[in-house]
């Protein structure tokens, strides 16, 4: 009898220590992945920057904006309610930025301004930027628990000021700092839907900068890259070797790519990952009916609906009875033709459509502005 008794107690401490192994387990293979894609990308990045920014924009840049496009519409609340304010500022200024952002490539090949004047030009647009942040902060503070939040408007104003001193490295920090947004996205998420993930992610970032130190160091004094063709001439540019003639190009080039890799891992792998998770970790929160159009669209329709069907109906503004199916279905096929005409576009005329994409790609960079706010 006391054996037995020791025995089942044994099988009761090894069934009781069973999830806190797999939990360890679980964060070990998290950290181990965060680790390895980052030393992968910074490595493929410093090898061939030129040739790994040209495959990476290639294959990646179209389908990380239709996937941000679907996160966007994941997050858009069908009712503004006490956000009204947020989000009509919000999408005005997108609007705005966006369509005087790409007017400048057209009104300086149209030279209606002397170059002497393309400062003052750059710096009001940095200048809208900024006031524009500065409102969607203070908004979303007073929508958050009527916190006052209007410290924005000094520190928007503080940056403008650094900005008219230098408007063109102002613009190249923006360049640098929009990859970095995606971690911070990735970091939200974290906190929201795996918690206890969360430290160890941001003990795994603490390696970035280690990273950037070791690629300045072992590419600081290498010679510049090859920019005798009118793409990597484009490549060299936008990573700021214009700006910046002492610094090796190769650097420059290298750190935006590698950059840009972990920007589009987070919004491609990451987070994709994350949000399916909290869909069943949660599925006490959604509606019966709601919850039954989404996981179980059989019973709504006669046959079993595709994967891309399904997932169009996990769209919240979709799926409402007030929502928007026909407009969210519409946006959703649209941005699949435009990752198609990019993809054409880069086989036919790389540069040219990679100049176009950049421009136009204005937009998505303002747009994660107002949704990490909310999420905060």
């Amino acid at each position: 009898m006391e054996r037995t008794a020791d025995i089942d107690l044994a099988a009761w401490r090894a069934g009781a220590t069973t999830p806190v192994i797999r939990r360890q387990l679980s964060l070990r293979l998290f950290a181990g992945i965060l680790v390895a894609c980052a030393c992968l990308s910074a490595l493929a990045a410093s090898w061939l920057p030129l040739q790994v920014s040209v495959v990476t924009v290639f294959l990646f840049a179209g389908p990380h904006n239709w996937f941000e496009l679907r996160y966007f519409l994941m997050r858009l609340p069908v009712r503004f309610g006490t956000s009204r304010n947020f989000f009509l500022a919000a999408f005005a200024g997108i609007g705005v930025l966006t369509l005087t952002y790409i007017s400048l490539p057209l009104l300086y090949n149209l030279n209606l301004f002397p170059d002497r004047a393309w400062p003052t030009v750059l710096a009001t647009w940095n200048t809208l930027l900024l006031l524009w942040l500065g409102l969607l902060v203070w908004l979303r503070g007073k929508n958050k628990s009527r916190r006052n939040w209007s410290w924005a408007f000094p520190v928007a104003l503080g940056l403008c000021s650094l900005n008219w001193l230098a408007p063109e490295f102002f613009s190249l920090a923006i360049v640098y700092l929009h990859p970095l947004v995606a971690l911070w996205f990735f970091d939200r998420h974290l906190a929201r839907n795996r918690p206890e993930w969360l430290r160890t992610y941001r003990r795994c970032l603490c390696l970035l900068p280690l990273l950037l130190l070791g690629m300045f160091w072992r590419l600081g004094q290498t010679s510049a890259l090859p920019d005798d063709n009118g793409l990597f001439w484009r490549i060299t540019q936008h990573a700021g070797a214009q700006l910046l003639p002492n610094v090796s190009s190769r650097v420059l080039v290298a750190t935006h790519v590698f950059l840009e890799m972990l920007h589009y891992g987070v919004w491609l792998i990451a987070l994709p990952l994350i949000a399916g998770s909290r869909v069943r970790s949660h599925k006490s929160e959604v509606r019966p009916q709601e919850h039954e159009a989404v996981e179980r669209p059989g019973r709504l329709f006669r046959q079993p609906l595709p994967p891309a069907t399904a997932s169009f109906l996990s769209v919240p503004v979709a799926r409402h009875p007030r929502g928007f199916p026909k407009l969210v279905a519409t946006a959703l096929g649209f941005g699949v033709f435009l990752v198609v005409v990019l993809w054409f576009g880069f086989a036919v005329d790389y540069a040219t459509t990679r100049d176009v994409y950049f421009t136009v790609a204005i937009a998505h960079v303002l747009a994660e502005a107002p949704f990490l706010l909310k999420m905060l």
